[in-house]
């Protein structure tokens, strides 16, 4: 989808730093996803505590796994 967007040059050219040999466009996608993570990542960190689990984590560990 194509989107004009007036970026901020200062934080484009450092996040162009941090991302040797791409596009602008990769490294906005890229930031997009790491964004909506992180926000995926709080909300899930936000059930913490908020329910009870039994199990043997353990007994999880070794089982083999399904195909």
């Amino acid at each position: 989808m194509r989107t004009t967007l007036e970026l901020n040059d200062e934080a484009i050219a450092e996040a162009m730093a941090q991302a040797p040999g791409r596009t602008r466009t990769e490294v906005i996608n890229e930031a997009l996803r790491e964004f909506a993570r992180r926000r995926r990542l709080a909300r899930f960190a936000e059930l913490r505590g908020t329910f009870h689990w039994e199990g043997d984590l353990d007994e999880l560990r070794e089982r083999e796994p399904e195909t």
